[in-house]
């Protein structure tokens, strides 16, 4: 399989892994972000997706663009379909996830902490007789810290983020604020393609002025659930889970065989692979309109993204990947 499993050039400066992406921080304050195409949940990385990198990158384009009058953003220039330069920030230690439904499938999602009796969630109260899946009153903020060492995130409230110092409460105010504007912009241009942004992850950081602005991905389907519209009713009426394109195709598939957080992950199929990149794009093309093509140049694909990421470092030697 064509895929970028890894992005590590040593000619490029200040090299730092994630779990998904690759980055270095160039002399001039701006950063190379490469989304490979390792897909990650459960807080471990599960396997690669042949172009799942490069739809992410490209579908967070698409938001970051429809969303720039809500939120500035990190943007600089996208010399590649699998990277995005952009300004260098300092991350903020909270991950804002806003909800619309009681779903989720990890410890810190609400529907796992509301099945095992609670009530009282990320200092929400819930009602009784709540059933998976269901739509929420309103929109909620269900917070955690941001794990920067490759630890757990842990479920936070308002309070504890303010009086924890995370962050000033003016900063929380302004997060919050703009993280439930951009769920409710995301909803609307979802539903106008026939699709439910039912939760997702926002983060954010402070460029060298102090100013917050908006990092990472946004509203793509690894940092969002999203349900297609038109079968929601008749499944949530039967009690199914309803159909999706985001990461819980991968995550149902290792959740049924193991137990993710303690278990080793058991191999992934290579038709159940396949079938997961045609999921990808299928979400490139019901949330942007556009078909997806790949972009098949170079000897790989790693020697593709080598190429357009040479002008940033002109002094180094490129090799082949």
């Amino acid at each position: 399989m064509r895929v970028l499993d890894e992005a590590f050039f040593p000619e490029l400066p200040n090299y730092y892994r994630g779990k998904v992406r690759e980055n270095y921080d160039l002399p001039d304050g701006r950063r190379i972000i490469v989304t490979t195409d390792r897909i990650s949940a459960f807080d471990r990385v599960l396997a690669s997706i042949p172009n799942k990198g490069a739809i992410l990158t490209q579908i967070a384009r698409f938001w970051f663009e429809n969303t720039a009058d809500i939120a500035a953003n990190h943007v600089v220039a996208y010399p590649d379909p699998n990277v995005v330069v952009g300004k260098r920030l300092d991350i903020l230690p909270v991950e804002v996830i806003v909800r619309g439904y009681l779903a989720g499938t990890t410890d810190t999602s609400i529907l796992t902490r509301y099945k095992r009796g609670e009530r009282k969630i990320y200092g929400i109260d819930f009602a009784d007789g709540m059933r998976d899946n269901q739509v929420l009153p309103q929109a909620i903020i269900t917070p955690t810290s941001k794990a920067f060492d490759g630890g757990h995130d842990e479920p936070l409230t308002a309070d504890e983020i303010v009086g924890r110092g995370l962050l000033s409460e003016a900063q929380w105010t302004a997060i919050s604020e703009t993280a439930l504007k951009l769920f409710a912009s995301g909803q609307e241009i979802a539903a106008g393609r026939g699709l439910i942004l039912a939760d997702t992850k926002y983060e954010f950081g402070t460029d060298a002025d102090g100013n917050i602005l908006l990092a990472d991905e946004i509203h793509t389907p690894d940092s969002s659930r999203y349900w297609m519209a038109e079968s929601y009713p008749t499944r949530f009426e039967a009690g199914e889970r309803p159909e999706s394109f985001d990461k819980d195709f991968i995550r149902s598939w290792v959740g049924a065989r193991c137990d993710p957080y303690k278990d080793p992950i058991p191999e992934i199929p290579v038709d159940v692979i396949m079938a997961a990149s045609g999921v990808y794009a299928q979400a490139f093309e019901m949330i942007t309109g556009e078909a997806f093509v790949a972009d098949d140049s170079g000897e790989s694909v790693k020697a593709r993204v080598r190429g357009n990421l040479a002008r940033y470092y002109p002094e180094a030697s490129w090799g082949k990947a």
